[in-house]
């Protein structure tokens, strides 16, 4: 069972801009949990499109109900592969984003494509997917269930770094428009990681109290 995330982002800058801001978008006031970005791979192909792959380092925190499945020095970083295709001709640019530990507990990958707005080509659209698994037995839903909510809670530090960079890039950023939507972005994704950790628990809880009756009816019928 896979959860599946599907959605559209419009920033109000050209593509051009947008693909710029694409390569400077570290460091920024929203993305303190990126810790290190490198260049793994890159080309450009005869018919002028640009590959690339980089990897990236987060920061990431298990839930405290997650964190007991699993020894306690697991990393607490999660590395990230991020390939991209940019065709200048067609103002597309395609990634893809999936994670490469803790793949036990969790599979992220996402895929997107920036594109001209087709309502105003001074806009991009970002359109999104992505599809979460996880193959812990037992407790698989409630594993997916937060990660699609810390998905949905890193998409919203994701634009609000693009509108952070654009802004600083055209020299339009007043530090108390940045301060008051920090607090407003940090303030959503806590609620929404909330949210998603009481639906985990819940899950988590559920599971465990069915693994238990399972036990006990098998020693019933031992005896």
């Amino acid at each position: 069972m896979v959860k599946y995330f599907l959605g559209q982002s419009v920033l109000r800058s050209s593509w051009d801009q947008v693909f710029t801001a694409f390569w400077q978008r570290y460091p920024n006031a929203f993305s303190k949990h990126v810790l290190m970005e490198d260049i793994v791979h890159w080309e450009v192909t005869p018919d002028q499109k640009l590959l690339s792959r980089r990897l990236l380092t987060k920061t990431y925190r298990m839930p405290r109900w997650a964190e007991r499945l699993f020894a306690v020095n697991v990393a607490h970083s999660v590395y990230i592969l991020k390939d991209s295709i940019v065709d200048p001709q067609n103002q597309t640019m395609t990634t893809f984003t999936w994670n490469i530990n803790h793949a036990q507990l969790m599979v992220v990958e996402e895929r997107c494509v920036y594109c001209v707005n087709p309502d105003n080509s001074g806009w991009t659209e970002i359109r999104r997917e992505a599809w979460v698994s996880s193959s812990l037995f037992g407790v698989s839903k409630a594993v997916q269930e937060f990660g699609l909510a810390w998905f949905k809670s890193n998409v919203t530090k994701t634009m609000k770094g693009f509108e952070y960079i654009l802004a600083k890039l055209q020299g339009e950023a007043p530090s108390k428009t940045l301060v008051e939507t920090a607090k407003e972005a940090k303030e959503k994704a806590k609620e929404t990681a909330l949210a998603a950790t009481e639906k985990a628990k819940d899950l988590a809880n559920k599971a465990a109290t069915k693994q238990q009756q399972q036990q006990q009816q098998q020693q019933q019928q031992l005896v």
